[in-house]
């Protein structure tokens, strides 16, 4: 199974759908501790990431930022004193797609980096 951290995001192609559940299911097996969330009808991946202090949650949500920016495909961030929560979806699909597993894999990676 491939590292879904080292995929690159490619553009939705048109008519591309959201994926359906069992897809879901099948790559949220890739990226422990991160969730799927209905919200507004729309399925997101989320997680919530915890630091000691509010400069490290700042930090982390700079590091995020600048992933989306490289991917552009860009998340919901919530920057709180030790919490950073992110969630991923693909607005113009109204749901989940493979990018958006990739960038949860990709962000959680960020922690395993040597700073």
């Amino acid at each position: 199974m491939p590292d879904l951290s080292q995929e690159t995001c490619s553009a939705c192609k048109p008519g591309a759908k959201a994926l359906c559940a069992a897809e879901q299911h099948e790559l949220l097996s890739q990226v422990p501790d991160w969730q799927i969330e209905t919200r507004d009808a729309v399925a997101r991946l989320e997680k919530s990431f915890t630091f000691s202090n509010f400069a490290q949650a700042l930090a982390f949500t700079n590091a995020v930022g600048a992933l989306a920016e490289a991917a552009d495909h860009h998340p919901a961030l919530l920057t709180e004193w030790g919490q950073v929560t992110v969630t991923w979806w693909t607005h113009t699909l109204g749901g989940l797609h493979r990018n958006d597993f990739i960038m949860a894999a990709r962000t959680s990676a960020l922690l395993s980096r040597p700073s």
